[in-house]
């Protein structure tokens, strides 16, 4: 589902759990449309490319040597202007993943990540917000992933359920 932008009022929402799953169902009833990725405020250019695709399963240690484990999918875009004067269509990018699921198994609930490089700077890790239609086009906004520390996160998630389990009783606070 998409939702519909007028870019000026749009509090982004949190793009941290946008999955390859949610972003195929999103563009499902959009094919025909350009779709548009945008990072540093800037839209791609619209001869941009999905050069890769790949699928991991990682298995690490947080600082406080707690295992964690995840599934990730990384889809890499080359902001080249090399296709033509229009940006491809969201159909396309869905036929891209789908080819791509015929040979290498894609976990729809992995976490998404983008690396996009110009082929000049650096290739840049990004999260993907939820895509929005903006005129007759179809939008993701791609932010900079940012690092955590999962302990800190995780303490913080559960002061704010705290919180909000105690604040929300008319006996206290």
């Amino acid at each position: 589902m998409l939702s519909s932008d007028n870019r000026k009022n749009v509090a982004p929402l949190d793009p941290s759990d946008l999955t390859i799953g949610d972003l195929l169902v999103a563009l499902a009833d959009h094919k025909d449309k350009p779709l548009v990725f945008r990072y540093d405020g800037q839209p791609v250019k619209p001869g941009y490319h999905v050069t890769e695709v790949k699928a991991g399963q990682f298995s690490a240690l947080d600082c406080e040597a707690n295992p964690e484990s995840w599934s990730e999918i990384f889809v890499q875009l080359w902001d080249v202007d090399e296709g033509g004067p229009v940006h491809m269509p969201a159909g396309k990018f869905s036929a891209i993943i789908r080819k791509v699921s015929d040979h290498v198994a894609l976990d729809q609930a992995a976490k998404l990540t983008f690396e996009v490089s110009d082929g000049v700077r650096p290739m840049e890790l990004h999260r993907a917000a939820q895509p929005s239609l903006v005129g007759d086009v179809v939008e993701v906004e791609l932010s900079p992933r940012p690092s955590s520390c999962k302990p800190r996160d995780r303490w913080l998630k559960e002061q704010k359920a705290v919180s909000a389990s105690c604040c929300g009783e008319s006996r206290c606070c």
